[in-house]
């Protein structure tokens, strides 16, 4: 299975990401936010985390529109599959592989520690390896990870079961407590936790390495 890891000025998690989806077996090239095609043959986007362009004008909202962008949107739409972390949700939202928006924390303050999260559905590569409504820990850290989206959107969401991860307790004002959206053809995942930094012993947790090996497994046998 081959992986591209998408680079952008500011990205900071993007070697995390890198290691993580090569322990679970993924062959994994970076992609320079510059270049205007993926590297060839390959299966999953993970965009990663950090402050992409130093988060200016919105979050995500530059690097959306990099040359790269256009080869993301369009592997997506051709049914490939794209993980985005953090600053990598935000990126998903603005470009339009996923719904809603991402606001500033509600408490106005940047969050970084560990948070309980509830698995909401085991229908996607991304959770297959977890039960439905199982407790994991993943690592937070964000500025603006306020998960927004319309009464039409939630209620569509909700109806085809395309939240994947909700916080345990509310964390940044996030409407439902929603952390993490799957698109509609189930092959697009935003989470604003870290999964990258839960998969090693080393990280004091290992509850994301069940959704790093799913992934690669499944499209491995894809």
């Amino acid at each position: 299975m081959k992986a591209a890891v998408v680079v952008f000025p500011g990205s900071n998690c993007d070697r995390d990401l890198a290691v993580a989806l090569r322990n679970a077996g993924a062959e994994v090239t970076m992609a320079w936010h510059k270049d205007d095609a993926l590297p060839p043959g390959t299966d999953l986007v993970a965009v990663p985390g950090g402050f992409s362009f130093g988060d200016y004008l919105r979050c995500g909202a530059i690097a959306a529109r990099s040359p790269i962008g256009t080869a993301v949107q369009a592997h997506a739409r051709r049914g490939g599959y794209v993980l985005g972390v953090c600053n990598g949700f935000q990126v998903l939202t603005e470009m339009g592989l996923l719904p809603g928006a991402l606001m500033r924390n509600a408490g106005l303050k940047f969050i970084c520690r560990e948070a309980a999260l509830r698995v909401a559905t085991t229908n996607s590569a991304f959770t297959e390896g977890y039960e439905a409504g199982q407790e994991v820990r993943f690592p937070v850290a964000h500025h603006d990870g306020n998960y927004f989206a319309d009464d039409e959107t939630l209620a569509r969401l909700r109806d085809e079961d395309r939240v994947a991860f909700t916080y345990a307790s509310s964390l940044n004002g996030s409407v439902e407590d929603i952390a993490g959206v799957l698109s509609a053809n189930r092959r697009v995942l935003g989470l604003m936790p870290h999964p990258e930094r839960a998969a090693d012993p080393g990280h004091g947790g290992t509850d994301g390495l069940a959704l790093f090996r799913g992934l690669v497994g499944q499209l491995a046998a894809a």
